[in-house]
């Protein structure tokens, strides 16, 4: 159990929950090993976490509470129990628990909320129903009964108990895929059936579902299991700067891409799976901290997608609860998120940098000309064959040079000749020029072969000709008959092409069928092969050896080679061709050995061939050395030198055949764009409809105005005060008729916009209608004056108000006066100005010990008048004898009121008089 509880507390929560159950309830101290029955209770200071099922208390070093626990245990949680974990939230207020909960959902355990009706504080509850994943929401009195049933199924007890785990037959299963596909345009048979069968099972188990065919019939005749399901599928365990030590290393990478590009240049990037926005969000702040270090104008296209509509619609608003700030530093939370409540909100320029839409990047176009493309912790969730689609479409969709993030748990696998790594660690990957494009292109982006465009009905021009064709035979025969035996490798030694009979100087290695060329070289040649590529890769010159001895089928041969670097055309740049053929001495010297060997006399070839091993073996020495030195010299000035740009790997008649795709994927992009576009002019359309309606349901009438007072937008009850209509608007309010009497409306407008400085009276309409008119400065979100706001507030019924009690003052037949806080005279009745001889002129905003002759600046009542004001102390009978001119002789006894008023306001004093004389 843990709660909200600050460090000095002294919590009774063990004591209390003693005396409800028959269970040990002990506090939770450091070490403490999990026991079934038993309850641990987090105590105050500290944050709880679980590891091996030991418990762990995390000291904070701060005297406040600590932040966000609940999420702080369920993640350690979710991480250490998997699917065994389950999460219940009951009331409390603020967001704390929604993050944790996320991730115990993405290990596949269970959530348990509690029902907000029955809730004290909504606050926690509320936030963790609104995340969509919550498998039961109930009272407490509900929850033990559910949770015994869940907790005894088989999901969770197939390890402890023999009864047979729900299995889902292939069947069941294809029919629980066809139901997905058909209810959302999704297949998901390519996913990882573990992971696919772990999470049905799970469904199953809430539902309490022990044979497969009950859920899919529950499926086929509850539709909105489906959509749950498919969003159980999709979950994905995801916040800001998820292993922050790889994004720490990605930021050096990009720094170097952000310095490489041109003032005013675009960088484009790509995150599919992105769920609900953090993996995006975070690229973009680091994407701006790169750029504002160098000190470049540089526009940042990030493009978010996923196959959930809902996450892309959380994503797009860019709003995330408090728990996030366990994840982002204090200073990128001022810096780039604006805080609301229980809530962070990413800043304006940051969203403007992102635009989301939903996607499926196994069937849909990707985007392209991309900079960096980040697929975190996706591959993980998809089989074998997927993984080896999907790695050609992201080096078609990545530029010359891109960057490739990945998850730490995620590898490229058989693909090094697609890229090349910058962080083994972290799997951040570079992408290499492709030694043949067109065999990495994925499948949706290839040419049709001829027999397919015959199939497709593609037009004649379109395939060989006779002539063609005659001219391929012709040059493949002559091959055949006299080119030498060949292999066309790359850099790494793949082999590409193989021409001719190779078998007498490769064969093929044990194990794993393997395809590259120095680990298929026959004993004896294998050395001479890879120090032959080496330096021909260096410096780019033909290397031929000549009278190698190799062994093949139980007798030596010496063979002869070359390797050359291949630069006919664009489409064989990077390739080696590597020719075999038989040494010329070998016809003269092999029999010899034979018959030397029959004689017994073979001593001195033996030493003959000893020397020229050694010979070999010296020459090879220093050539290895030569390249080492030359390598060692290349990466001490690697970090000196600028990435250069690779140039464009296709050809123009590479670029032709894929013209279409690429129109296809700008396609998507547009049909992206507008999504996002849409998006915003229905979030635009609601708020507008919003404020109009609140707007006209304060019935206040308002008036904007912009910077040259022209209207440009009213409510309906300005219409009663301002002759408007629809054709109105953009028109200068100083053409417009009014019902106001007040002539220096335009005026006024003028001195609030010069002074920013608002404009408040009260006014009169023709009708005799009185209201209150405020005119202040419209202020946009950049705190930009952009016009005015006019409010005109009916004070009508105060005005009348107002009279009736002044008629009731006026018929007292006792002086009465009002001081305010200077102790002047704000209104008096008509029986003061009576008794005393005075006149309202005299009177009104005088100081009331400065009327007449000073006759009221009687020390003893100045000292009552100003506790009244400072303790709110009023007065009775205070006696006053003197004599007044005009009125002669008087005694009066005073009494004294404070009348307070609304916050804001300044108090008076109410001072009556009674005639004793």
């Amino acid at each position: 159990i843990v709660t909200h509880q600050h460090p000095g507390h002294t919590s009774l929560l063990t004591e209390l929950l003693c005396r409800q159950t028959s269970m040990p309830v002990v506090d939770a101290s450091d070490g403490t090993k999990v026991k079934a029955n038993h309850v641990y209770v987090a105590t105050p200071g500290g944050l709880l976490t679980i590891l091996a099922g030991t418990l762990h208390r995390m000291d904070t070093g701060i005297l406040e509470s600590p932040r966000l626990p609940i999420d702080y245990f369920f993640r350690s949680l979710a991480e250490d129990q998997k699917e065994r974990a389950i999460c219940i939230i009951l009331s409390g207020t603020g967001t704390d628990g929604t993050l944790g909960l996320k991730a115990i959902k993405g290990a596949s355990g269970m959530a348990m909320v509690e029902e907000p009706k029955s809730a004290k504080y909504v606050g926690m509850p509320a936030s963790a129903i609104a995340t969509g994943l919550a498998d039961y929401v109930l009272p407490p009195a509900d929850m033990p009964g559910q949770l015994i049933a869940y907790s005894t199924g088989p999901f969770l007890n197939r390890k402890l108990v023999t009864i047979p785990v729900p299995h889902v037959p292939a069947e069941p299963l294809q029919k629980i895929f066809l139901l997905l596909r058909k209810h959302t345009g999704h297949d998901f048979s390519s996913y990882k059936i573990n992971t696919l069968l772990r999470r049905i099972q799970r469904r199953m188990n809430i539902h309490q579902f022990e044979k497969p065919d009950d859920y899919v019939r529950y499926l086929q005749e509850n539709p909105h299991e489906i959509d749950i399901l498919f969003r159980e599928l999709l979950i994905s365990v995801t916040h800001f700067f998820r292993d922050a030590e790889a994004w720490i290393e990605l930021r050096d990478h990009l720094q170097k891409l952000v310095s490489s590009k041109p003032e005013s240049s675009v960088i484009r990037a790509w995150a599919p799976g992105c769920a609900t926005g953090e993996e995006v969000f975070s690229l973009a702040i680091i994407l701006r901290e790169c750029i504002e270090q160098s000190e470049q104008h540089i526009n940042v296209q990030i493009f978010g997608t996923d196959l959930d509509a809902v996450a892309i619609e959380t994503a797009r608003l860019g709003q995330y609860t408090a728990g996030i700030a366990a994840d982002i530093s204090r200073e990128r939370l001022e810096r780039f998120f604006t805080h609301n409540h229980d809530s962070y909100r990413v800043r304006k320029e940051i969203r403007e940098m992102t635009v989301f839409a939903p996607q499926n990047m196994i069937t849909d176009p990707p985007f392209t000309k991309l900079d960096i493309l980040s697929c975190r912790n996706l591959l993980i969730y998809l089989n074998a064959d997927l993984q080896k689609k999907l790695f050609p479409i992201f080096h078609y969709a990545l530029k010359p040079g891109g960057i490739l993030f990945l998850g730490p748990s995620e590898t490229i696998g058989h693909f090094s000749d697609l890229f090349e790594p910058l962080s083994k660690r972290w799997k951040i990957f570079r992408r290499k020029d492709s030694v043949d494009m067109i065999s990495t292109l994925p499948e949706m982006l290839k040419r049709p072969t001829m027999d397919e465009r015959k199939e497709l009905n593609l037009p004649p021009h379109s395939l060989p000709t006779r002539e063609t064709r005659v001219s391929v035979a012709i040059e493949r025969l002559l091959l055949n008959r006299f080119a030498p035996a060949s292999v066309v490798v790359n850099d790494l030694g793949n082999i590409v092409f193989i021409h001719g009979r190779t078998g007498m100087y490769l064969e093929p290695t044990e194990g794993e069928p393997r395809h590259n060329l120095l680990e298929m070289a026959r004993e004896g040649l294998q050395i001479a092969l890879s120090a032959a590529l080496r330096k021909c890769i260096t410096t780019g010159t033909d290397v031929i050896e000549e009278g190698i001895r190799v062994k093949s089928n139980d007798e030596y041969i010496l063979v002869d080679f070359s390797v050359s670097k291949l630069h006919d055309s664009e489409t064989l740049r990077g390739l080696f061709l590597v020719c075999f053929q038989p040494s010329r001495v070998v016809s003269a010297e092999i029999p010899q050995k034979k018959e030397n060997r029959r004689k017994g006399t073979n001593s001195g070839a033996s030493v003959e061939r000893l020397e020229h091993e050694l010979e070999f073996m010296r020459e090879s020495h220093q050539r290895t050395l030569e390249e080492l030195q030359t390598s060692n010299e290349e990466l001490k000035s690697t970090n000196e030198e600028l990435q250069s740009i690779n140039e464009e790997l296709q050809s123009s008649n590479e670029e032709l055949e894929t013209s279409k795709e690429e129109m296809q994927s700008l396609n998507e992009e547009l049909t992206t764009v507008n999504s996002e576009l849409q998006s915003k002019v229905d979030e635009l359309s609601h708020a507008n409809d919003d404020m109009q309606n609140l707007l006209n349901s304060t019935d206040v009438a308002t008036v904007f105005l912009d910077k040259d007072l022209n209207i440009r937008r009213y409510t309906e009850q300005a219409k009663e005060l301002v002759m408007l209509r629809e054709n109105d608007i953009g028109r200068p309010i100083s053409e417009l008729a009014s019902n106001i009497e007040h002539d220096e409306l335009v005026e006024k407008c003028r001195d609030v916009l010069r002074t920013l400085k608002f404009f408040e009276c009260e006014v009169r309409t023709n009708n005799g209608g009185w209201y209150q008119m405020r005119i202040v400065p419209y202020r946009t979100t950049e705190n930009l004056i952009d016009g005015l706001v006019i409010t005109f507030v009916n004070i009508r019924s105060t005005s009348e108000l107002r009279a009736f009690f002044e008629s009731i003052v006026e018929t007292v037949r006792h002086p009465l006066i009002v001081l305010d806080e200077n102790w002047c005279i704000i209104s008096a009745n008509h029986c003061f100005y009576e008794t005393f001889m005075l006149k309202p002129g005299n009177t009104i905003l005088k100081s009331f010990y400065q009327i007449g002759n000073g006759e009221w600046n009687i020390p003893d009542l100045r000292n009552s008048l100003e506790r009244i004001f400072d303790e709110n102390k009023p007065f009775e009978n205070f006696s006053v004898e003197h004599e007044f001119p005009g009125a002669g002789h008087k005694v009066l006894l005073l009494n004294a009121r404070r009348l307070d008023r609304e916050q804001g306001m300044p108090n008076m004093v109410l001072l009556a008089m009674e005639d004793v004389t």
